[in-house]
């Protein structure tokens, strides 16, 4: 019989173990070894049977336990210190207090996901946006950065993978009880549950209640629908990620965005803490968030009232948008006619909004470009003043995809920039790693202290832990076989295979992440018998561990698994290759430590960056990739291996044969240089040549790869500058109102702005280094003054098609004025090396308010 209504029963502690209670409330345990410690000791088979999750364990023990260990002095004193080290990580001055709080940093900053992957029992993520969102938080925690996170609750997770007889993903959707998850509800004063609302099309509101997660320093809030009052269909919005129709993702990303802020301003009223002053879209997920941020501005109570162009400059200055796909398919774009329904004038969800200027926001009105969508990307960029890819190639492949937002400038000048993505070492990174390091003195408070240590420690001892953590692996490998198998419905009694698979000394590869067609799981398959040699090789025999979800509605995702599955089940060589289901966090943590290679051969260059190899990096995993993502930037020929990749358009017309030459690149390597490397051992069974490369991979990416490294630049280059700009703008408004003004003067004057005449002198027929090249430009603005534009001498190197090269700016000043609004420019640059050069001039708009010469989209060129 089914119960009418399910709750969890929470423990009641005994007085002297409250503080497990804190520990468990604070995912901070999740990458703190010594507080998994403390709850290990509580009851270790119950620890290892409740997932290490630390809310089931403590609704686990029994009373008695409890009882026994309340009396336990020694168990009471190792609580206290852990509680005791949590409350002061929690209050101490960090890295952002110490350094950056006091020079103008931002007092808080939301951050908008619609996943975040923290640990394994908070399954909110589907895969690499979640997990780099998590370490996002963690690192921030870590660094003392103020960051709040925004994202939604939901009721079934992404999906567990299983697997059929035949090899075919299937999906379950369990129910998460939030009551039973380490998050905890945001009450007002009376003891209510804290809730916001929208509105929706011919309907109620939409009520969501909004839940807290503590990420060590970092509060982050997420959302769900499942509230009394809402019909089933609100209910429903909050249900499971990345499901559903285009309307439901449309209803989940007004959440997110409209709701996000809303639940943010919940929080402060509540809790007292800061708003943001800078607001941190990740990916264009969130992207509504900036229309709910306009309507506070023009709607506003107690305050001031903003124009919307005012309110737009106000909202654009505080907002960071980071694009994460490099595939037009991977953005969301919405029907125009659903947007005019969710968000008309009067009753929609940003009322005071007009529909038409959202349209605008989001519209495709460039060449090639969709007229009948609404891209969601599209809208993030014009309601953010600053914006990122999360690799350098990743934002040269950004600026040549939205080039077509600013069709007058060059793609190197489109104002998207780059920031490498980094991960969170203490989530990912061995224990037995750290300490190898620790050893040699080398100290977690002082991260760069890690990378000099790695030519002290010996050799046997790197290549001993390596082996311990290779066996951790296979361990963890075969239970997670055995559970599929039977899952698939073979019998316990044919099994017994399984305690033969893998081995804990040979060379093991890894491959795990999403399975979309470009990052082409099956690329190893491409020629199944020479796959099949090398991984029985009498002498040199490689292991492959394979994990990876398809989206559900991937059919062609799910081909390449079963696909996959398939030859794995093959008796021949199931010992030396297992496809394990169900790739999350705690398959993660061991997977990474124990393999000697990563595997990554997207299709370049379509993998915007690709945080795995990272981690198998920091636990001294060497990296074997195309370069692509990350790899492209700091592979140095000695920390791992290149896959030559088969670009140009021959390649590109026949994706079969770009395939079979990539694979036959890829058996190469592995056959010629990594499996005889790993083999060549000395005396003492270590391979010397190998072992140096893993130092150097520590020594060379440990510094790079870091979600520390990552945050700090974000902190540097994107969130104190948006700060910077927002509270220039918000001070009393009138900056805001000034630069409104302007841009529409400027906007409206530009058809009128031109380069008349470039005149030149200081340079003879044979020109030599050391001249100097003056410049005078006669150019026409109109309505405009000088003190509106830039006028840049452009000039540099430039290739057989008089096209310049490494393009170096010295701008003109004013020279002269002239009727009509015409001005003359003048200026002179130094002939500073030999061979071709070429100059030209080009007129910008103006502003100290402006991040980019590009953000209007408009230049006048001679």
């Amino acid at each position: 019989m089914r119960a009418i209504r399910r709750f969890t029963v929470r423990p009641v502690l005994p007085e002297p173990l409250v503080g497990l209670g804190a520990l468990a409330g604070n995912l901070r345990w999740s990458w703190h070894p010594p507080t998994q410690d403390v709850f290990a000791e509580v009851d270790p088979e119950l620890w290892e049977s409740t997932g290490r999750d630390p809310v089931r364990l403590l609704g686990a023990v029994g009373r008695a336990r409890l009882d026994e260990l309340a009396g336990d002095a020694g168990f009471v004193v190792r609580l206290e210190a852990a509680h005791a080290d949590l409350t002061a990580y929690l209050s101490e001055d960090l890295w952002y207090q110490r350094t950056v709080a006091g020079q103008g940093g931002p007092s808080a900053i939301g951050y908008f996901s619609p996943e975040f992957g923290i640990t394994a029992v908070l399954p909110q993520y589907s895969g690499g946006l979640g997990i780099l969102a998590g370490d996002h938080l963690k690192a921030a925690s870590d660094l003392g950065v103020p960051v709040i996170g925004v994202g939604l609750l939901y009721k079934h997770g992404y999906f567990k993978q299983s697997l059929s007889r035949e090899g075919w993903q299937q999906e379950t959707y369990p129910v998460l009880d939030p009551d039973g998850l380490p998050i905890a509800a945001l009450r007002e004063a009376d003891g209510t549950p804290a809730t916001v609302s929208i509105a929706m099309p011919g309907g109620p509101a939409l009520i969501a209640r909004i839940w807290v997660a503590s990420v060590g320093r970092v509060p982050l809030l997420m959302l769900d629908t499942d509230v009394e009052g809402n019909p089933p269909a609100y209910v429903d919005v909050t249900d499971r990620l990345y499901g559903g129709n285009s309307e439901h993702r449309l209803r989940q990303e007004l959440l997110l965005g409209v709701g996000g802020v809303r639940a943010l301003r919940v929080y402060s009223r509540l809790t007292g803490a800061p708003a943001p002053e800078v607001f941190h879209t990740n990916e264009g997920h969130a992207g509504f968030l900036g229309l709910e941020r306009i309507r506070e501005l023009t709607v506003a109570e107690g305050g001031p009232r903003l124009d919307l162009d005012t309110a737009v400059e106000v909202s654009r200055a505080g907002t960071v948008f980071t694009t994460h796909t490099p595939v037009p398919a991977g953005i969301d774009r919405f029907p125009r006619t659903v947007i005019e329904q969710y968000f008309e004038d009067a009753a929609g969800a940003t009322p005071g909004v007009p529909v038409d200027r959202i349209l605008a926001l989001g519209a495709e009105d460039y060449e090639g470009g969709d007229p009948s969508v609404f891209n969601m990307a599209v809208m993030g960029f014009r309601l953010a003043q600053r914006a990122n890819g999360v690799s350098q190639l990743h934002g040269h492949v950004s600026r040549e995809m939205f080039n077509g937002l600013w069709p007058a400038f060059d793609e190197a000048e489109v104002p998207i920039t780059s920031i490498t993505n980094g991960v969170h070492a203490p989530t990912w990174v061995a224990r037995e790693v750290f300490e190898l390091a620790e050893s040699e003195g080398a100290s977690q408070a002082d991260v760069d202290s890690f990378w000099p240590v790695a030519d002290r420690v010996a050799g046997s001892r790197i290549w001993s832990v390596k082996r311990e953590l290779r066996a951790r692996l296979v361990e963890d490998a075969r239970r997670r076989l055995r559970a599929s198998w039977l899952k698939r419905g073979v019998a316990a009694a044919e099994l017994g295979w399984i305690e033969e698979a893998l081995s804990p000394d040979v060379l093991t590869i890894g491959f795990a992440r999403r399975v979309p067609s470009y990052k082409r799981l099956t690329l190893m398959l491409r020629d199944p018998e020479r796959l099949k040699r090398l991984l029985l090789d009498p002498e040199r025999p490689i292991q492959l561990v394979i994990a990876g979800k398809s989206h559900p509605a991937d059919d062609g995702g799910k081909r390449l698994i079963q696909e996959m599955v398939r030859f794995a089940d093959d008796p021949e060589v199931r010992h030396r290759i297992v496809f394990l289901p169900n790739y999350d966090i705690a398959m993660a943590q061991p997977l990474y430590p124990g393999c000697d290679v990563w595997l990554n051969n997207p299709l370049r260059p379509y993998e915007a960056c690709g945080t795995s190899g990272m981690k198998a990096a920091l636990n001294g995993g060497l990296n074997l990739s195309i370069l692509d993502g990350w790899w492209d930037e700091w592979y140095d020929g000695e920390n791992g291996w290149a896959i030559p990749s088969a670009d140009g358009p021959g390649y590109e017309a026949d994706p079969g044969h770009r395939d079979d030459v990539e694979a036959q690149a890829l058996y190469d390597l592995i056959e010629h240089e990594i499996a005889p490397r790993f083999y060549d051992v000395d005396h003492d069974g270590v391979p010397g040549r190998w072992v140096e490369m893993m130092r150097h991979t520590w020594k060379s990416l440990g510094p790079k790869v870091l979600a520390t490294r990552m945050v700090r630049d974000y902190v540097q280059q994107l969130y104190s500058p948006a700060a910077t700009a927002a509270r220039s703008l918000n001070s009393d408004y009138a900056g805001a109102v000034e630069l409104a003004a302007w841009k529409r003067s400027v906007l409206a004057a530009w058809p009128a702005v031109r380069v008349d005449h470039v005149e030149s002198s200081g340079v003879g027929d044979a020109p030599e280094v050391g001249d100097v090249l003056s410049v005078r430009a006669f150019v026409s603005l109109g309505t405009l003054a000088p003190g509106d534009v830039r006028v840049e001498l452009l000039h540099g190197a430039i290739d057989s098609a008089d096209s310049l090269e490494e393009v170096a700016a010295t701008v003109l000043a004013p020279a002269e004025g002239y009727d009509g609004g015409r001005h003359c420019f003048a200026g002179s640059v130094t002939l500073d090396h030999s061979g071709p050069f070429g100059y030209t001039v080009r007129v910008v708009p103006r502003n100290d308010h402006l991040a980019s010469v590009a953000e209007l989209g408009v230049v006048a060129l001679a």
